[in-house]
């Protein structure tokens, strides 16, 4: 149920935004979620579909850009794309692991139409 917050938070900055530009619409939102993040796209979705209902980002299409999750082994010092589950390091079996990339979630980018 946390989608409902962020979703409703993404609908404010979206807005907010769109106002900023003086848009007459919002017309695409690209989101940025990473394999680690616990946010499921189709519940955010489900929700924007029905908080954006009757402002300018109505129907505006979500695209969820997915990024793998990379980790660091500071036991053997390489890195790696995890695969599937999270596991030891594939090199050498180490798990004292640094997190690069996989946890994001954030708002990229608006697209939208202006006033004229």
């Amino acid at each position: 149920m946390h989608e409902l917050s962020v979703t409703e938070s993404i609908l404010e900055i979206t807005l907010r935004h769109a106002k900023e530009a003086d848009a007459a619409r919002v017309t695409d939102v690209n989101l940025v979620i990473g394999q680690l993040s616990s946010f499921v796209g189709e519940s955010i979705q489900f929700y924007w579909d029905i908080l954006s209902k009757e402002t300018i980002c109505a129907g505006a299409q979500l695209h969820f850009a997915r990024v793998p999750a990379k980790f660091h082994c500071t036991t053997c010092e390489q890195s790696f794309v995890l695969a599937g589950e999270l596991a030891a390091c594939p090199h050498c079996e180490g798990v004292q692991l640094e997190l690069l990339a996989g946890d994001e979630f954030f708002l990229q980018n608006i697209e939208i139409e202006e006033n004229l």
